[in-house]
């Protein structure tokens, strides 16, 4: 029962918990309500047989159930809504959770709009509903059950007069769920499609108004818009008929319990109390199967979140167990990678880089270099093949134990929207001040920053949008300086420096890299020819393996690489 809600409700453990408890409750409230009736019956039914009680007798039993009733009700709020704030956040950090332990590749195939949608849109809607709309479909349903029985047991055609009906107008409701969770999944996926493109919208305007595309982007947005109203209006008409329609046939139920009481009366096969029990019986039921195809209704529209949810949780995550490496040496062996089963990126590449050495990695644009290292330092996991560190395949690495033994730069630099200092500080949260300070001296960062309005404080923006191309590269090499990890991979780490600033980081570089494994990208040839091995690749292949003067001579494809490095650095505008 507990898996089966958890994953029809998209709840956590102790969500299921907390709507099991509040379903009891509503039972409970439920139980009290018709529990008025009982002693309307009852009274009734004394005073027919002339055996009616003093009065206090009945207020003090329904001062008793009003009470308890009260006591119930109150706890039923309490501990539903605290219940439901308490999973929100239990939810939203399973979900951030998860989300860590995901491979980079995964972010690669997904919006990240939709993520974010997921974190917050998707579990205010399972909020909501698991403060009105699961614990009152569980309790009630319960409810139903227990009061059909004892109608039965009562009088079997009355009960039949008022099942029948409702059962009728609730499978109406529920034969419908495919066609309504079917509209309600269109309407969430169209939303999901509208907010990536508001995000383009806002973050491509320099581009948009810099090339004219304004109107254009203004037509597309208003039909986005256009387009999702019409998909609302017929999603909430594909939901609202069937309940529509449920509802009317089930206020047929007193009218039936009239019609047969009629005929029992008339055959003196039921008393008038009973037929008082049984329409007051009905007109609770009634409503409470009304609520609870409401309840339903709002759970189909929850089924794409649900699902969405489930979807996160079922997706493989990257396994591993903690180890202390000590060797770092890097042998690759028959890697193969691909992003989708048509397009293999990597195929077949095997070498070692090994400790106290640089390792280049130079080919083609497109050839595979930058995934490569994406690899190594484990964003994307391999499909063939094994990279082993230290003995292990990094596969049986966890990620936390790899990644505190790598620094990477990448050639898209990311960062906060936080003060310098706290940007550089990932490199290393336990670094003091003065640490931060040191590695900015040695990524050339330190002059640039204390002009800044209020140096290393200074905010930079989203993404380090008041920072330039360069001094964003340098606070992220800053970050790799700070963290002195045995392996450094280094993608293009001069693609945004000017030739004075790569001259000092290189040779700020070459103290950092003493003793350790490094492996680099550069697209200027001339930066790597010391290096102690160079990797050619090109589409997805090794071409050669050597050191610059190996190379040249036995790399035509080395040879190519190099006279189309130095046009460019001689080309003239």
């Amino acid at each position: 029962m507990r898996k089966f809600l958890k994953e029809k409700l998209g709840l956590t453990d102790s969500g299921v918990s907390a709507v099991m408890k509040s379903s009891v409750l509503s039972f409970a409230v439920n139980v009290g309500y018709m529990a008025f009736m009982m002693i309307a019956m009852y009274f009734g039914n004394n005073i027919l047989n002339g055996t009616d009680k003093a009065a206090w007798h009945y207020i003090f039993i329904i001062g008793m159930i009003t009470a308890i009733t009260y006591i119930i009700v109150d706890r039923e709020y309490v501990n539903t809504y605290d219940a439901t704030y308490a999973e929100s956040a239990e939810l939203r950090f399973e979900i951030a959770d998860r989300i860590k332990q995901l491979p980079l590749s995964y972010f690669s195939k997904h919006n990240l709009s939709d993520l974010a949608q997921t974190i917050m849109q998707d579990v205010l809607d399972i909020e909501h509903a698991m403060s009105h709309a699961m614990p009152r479909c569980i309790g009630y349903s319960a409810f139903l059950c227990v009061t059909a029985i004892l109608l039965f047991i009562s009088k079997w055609e009355l009960a039949l007069s008022i099942v029948i009906p409702l059962l009728i107008g609730f499978l109406l409701m529920f034969f419908t769920k495919n066609s309504q969770t079917k509209w309600t999944g269109k309407y969430f996926w169209k939303t999901r499609e509208n907010t990536e493109t508001f995000q383009e919208t806002i973050e491509m305007q320099r581009e948009i108004k810099s090339y004219g595309l304004i109107e254009e982007y203004y037509i597309k947005t208003a039909k986005a818009l256009g387009d999702l109203e019409k998909l609302r209006i017929k999603t909430e008409l594909m939901q609202g008929m069937p309940l529509l329609l449920s509802v009317t046939f089930m206020k047929i139920t007193l009218g039936a319990v009239a019609l047969v009481s009629s005929v029992l009366l008339n055959a003196n096969k039921v008393e008038i109390i009973f037929v008082i029990g049984f329409l007051l019986a009905g007109v609770r039921l009634v409503d409470a199967v009304g609520a609870i195809e409401e309840s339903f209704a709002e759970l189909f529209y929850l089924d794409a979140r649900v699902n969405r949810i489930n979807e996160l949780r079922n997706t493989e995550i990257q396994r591993g167990k903690d180890v202390n490496l000590s060797n770092f040496d890097i042998t690759l062996e028959n890697i193969h990678f691909a992003y989708n089963d048509k397009t293999k990126v990597i195929d077949g590449i095997s070498f070692v880089a090994k400790q106290n050495e640089v390792t280049a990695i130079v080919g083609p644009s497109g050839c595979g270099k930058s995934t490569l290292l994406r690899l190594i330092s484990r964003l994307y996991d391999y499909d063939e093949g094994k990279i082993i560190i230290d003995g292990y395949n990094i596969k049986d690495i966890s990620t936390e134990s790899l990644f505190e033994n790598i620094s990477f730069v990448f050639q898209d630099v990311i960062l906060f929207n936080a003060s310098i200092m706290d940007n550089i500080r990932i490199g290393r949260l336990d670094a003091t001040d003065e640490e931060v300070k040191e590695a900015a001296i040695l990524a050339n960062c330190h002059e640039f920053i204390e002009k800044m309005p209020d140096g290393y404080n200074t905010l930079i923006g989203e993404n380090g949008g008041k920072l330039s191309g360069g001094e964003r590269q340098r606070i992220s090499i800053a970050r790799a300086f700070l963290k002195n990890a045995p392996i450094i991979l280094l993608d293009e780490i001069s693609s945004s420096l000017d030739v004075e600033n790569e001259l000092k980081i290189q040779n700020s570089l070459n103290k950092l890299i003493a003793g350790k494994t490094v492996i680099i990208i550069s697209h200027r040839l001339k930066s790597i020819e010391k290096a102690d091995k160079i990797v050619v690749m090109n589409e997805g292949k090794i071409d050669n393996v050597g050191t610059h003067t190996e190379l040249v001579k036995n790399s035509k494809l080395y040879r190519r690489l190099i006279e189309k490095s130095d046009l460019t650095e001689t080309f003239i505008y």
